[in-house]
C-alpha cells in the first residue's frame, strides 16, 4: 500500500487558505470603494 504524502496535503490546504483569504480581501476592498462612491454621489446630489 502507498504511503500518504501529508506534506503535499498540508501545502494544498495552505494554498487554499491563502486563496480564500485573498478573495475575501479583494471583496472587502471592492465593497469599501463602492461605499465611497455612494457617499461621494450623495454629497454631490445634496449640494445641488
Amino acid at each position: 500500500m502507498a504511503k500518504t504524502n501529508y506534506s503535499f496535503e498540508k501545502r494544498q490546504k495552505e494554498i487554499a487558505k491563502k486563496k480564500k483569504k485573498e478573495e475575501k480581501r479583494l471583496k472587502k476592498m471592492g465593497k469599501e470603494t463602492e461605499e465611497g462612491q455612494i457617499d461621494e454621489n450623495t454629497s454631490i446630489d445634496s449640494s445641488e
